[in-house]
C-alpha cells in the first residue's frame, strides 16, 4: 500500500483518529505497564505453546490435539492477513505513542486478540460452565486492553482480531467432528497431501504477494514513529513458523492415531515428568535453531523457521507421546482403561 493510494490515505485518517484514545489510555500511568505486560503474555506465542503442550501431554490428549489445530490454524490465518494488509502499529505511526512492548511484524489483525479468542473461547465453551466462559471472556477483554495500552495495536487491529478469532472458533466448533471423521478415512497419501497443501499454500501466497504486488513497498513518510527495519520479512517468518507447526502437528497427530493414540491420564509425578521431558526437547530444538540459523534473513530465515517448527510440532504431537508410552510415563487409552478397571475390581 503506497502513500498515494486512496486505501492508504483512508487508513492514515483512521489511525490518526485512533491515536488519541491510545494516548488517553496510556495516560492512566506507567505503573500499569508491568501488570498489563503480564496479562498480554497470556496471549503470547510462548505461553500458548506451553499451555497447548500441557493440555495435550498432561491433561486430555483429545482436547489438546483439537485445541492445537484450532489455535495454530488461526495463527496461520492471522499472519497471512497481516502479510496482505501491511498495517502499521501505533508506535510506528506516531512518535507520541509509547511502545511498552517490542513488536516488529505488521499490526492488523491483532494476533493476541485473535489467538486468545480461539484459545480461551474454546476452553470456556468446552468446559460447559458459564462461570468459566465468563472468565474466558473477561480474560480476552483484558488482553485486548493490554494491547492498546502497550501501544502495539490500534482499536481497529483488536476488533479485526476479535472478529477473525470468533469466525475461526465458530468454524472449528461447527465442523471439527465432520472434518475429523473425513480425515480419518483418507489414505496415507491423501492426508499427507492435504496436510502439505494447507501448510504450504498460505506461505506460497504470501511470497507471491510480497514479490509481485508489494515488491516496492517501503514505510510511508506519514509513519513518524519507530518503524522496524523489515516488518515484511518478520511477518513472513511468522507465517512460515505457524505453518510449519501446523504441518508437523497434522502429521504427528495422524501418525499417533494410527499407533493407537495415547492417554494423558496418570499420576501427578508422571504428568510432571512428561511435561519436563517434552519441553526440554522443545527448548533444545529452539536453541539449536538460534545457534545454527541465527544469521539468516529474508526468505532463508522463513524457510528455516518452517523446517524447525515442523520438527518441533512433530516432536510434540508424535515423538513425545510415543516416548512417554515406551518409557512407561503414559499408556495407550485401552491400557489405561484396563488398568483402571482392574484396580476397581481389586
Amino acid at each position: 500500500m503506497n502513500a498515494w493510494t486512496p486505501e492508504h490515505l483512508a487508513m492514515d485518517a483512521l489511525w490518526e483518529a485512533e491515536t488519541t484514545p491510545i494516548l488517553w489510555v496510556q495516560g492512566w500511568g506507567d505503573w500499569l505497564a508491568p501488570p498489563l505486560g503480564l496479562i498480554t503474555g497470556l496471549g503470547s506465542q510462548t505461553f500458548i505453546v506451553l499451555l497447548l503442550t500441557l493440555v495435550f501431554w498432561c491433561v486430555n490428549a483429545g482436547t489438546g490435539a483439537r485445541l492445537f489445530v484450532a489455535v495454530v490454524a488461526s495463527g496461520a490465518v492471522n499472519y497471512l492477513l497481516k502479510g496482505l494488509i501491511y498495517g502499521a502499529r501505533p508506535f510506528w505511526f506516531s512518535h507520541q505513542v509509547t511502545a511498552h512492548a517490542a513488536e516488529s511484524s505488521f499490526g492488523i489483525p491483532s494476533g493476541h486478540a485473535q489467538a486468545s479468542t480461539v484459545l480461551w473461547g474454546y476452553l470456556g465453551l468446552r468446559s460447559g460452565s458459564r462461570a468459566w466462559l465468563g472468565a474466558a471472556a473477561a480474560l480476552v477483554a483484558l488482553i485486548c486492553l493490554s494491547r492498546l495500552y502497550l501501544g502495539v495495536h490500534f482499536l481497529s487491529d483488536v476488533l479485526a482480531g476479535l472478529l477473525v478469532g470468533v469466525a475461526v472458533l465458530w468454524a472449528f466448533l461447527r465442523w471439527e467432528e465432520r472434518v475429523l471423521r473425513w480425515w480419518r478415512r483418507l489414505s496415507t497419501a491423501a492426508w499427507a497431501g492435504c496436510a502439505a497443501a494447507v501448510s504450504v499454500l498460505p506461505c506460497a501466497a504470501a511470497v507471491v504477494w510480497q514479490g509481485l504486488v508489494r515488491a516496492d513497498w517501503a514505510a510511508p513518510a506519514e509513519w513518524m514513529g519507530a518503524v522496524p527495519a523489515d516488518p515484511a520479512g518478520t511477518t513472513l517468518t511468522g507465517l512460515f513458523t505457524v505453518c510449519g507447526a501446523l504441518l508437523g502437528g497434522l502429521v504427528g497427530f495422524t501418525l499417533l492415531h494410527g499407533r493407537g493414540w495415547y492417554s494423558a491420564e496418570g499420576a501427578l509425578t508422571a504428568r510432571a515428568a512428561r511435561f519436563v521431558l517434552g519441553t526440554s526437547v522443545v527448548v533444545l530444538l529452539q536453541v539449536a535453531e538460534d545457534l545454527l540459523l541465527g544469521g539468516l534473513t529474508g526468505f532463508a530465515e522463513a524457510a528455516a523457521a518452517f523446517a524447525v517448527y515442523t520438527l518441533i510440532a512433530l516432536w510434540a504431537s508424535f515423538g513425545a507421546p510415543e516416548t512417554f508410552v515406551r518409557s512407561g510415563l503414559a499408556r495407550r487409552p485401552e491400557a489405561a482403561v484396563a488398568a483402571t478397571d482392574g484396580a476397581a475390581d481389586a
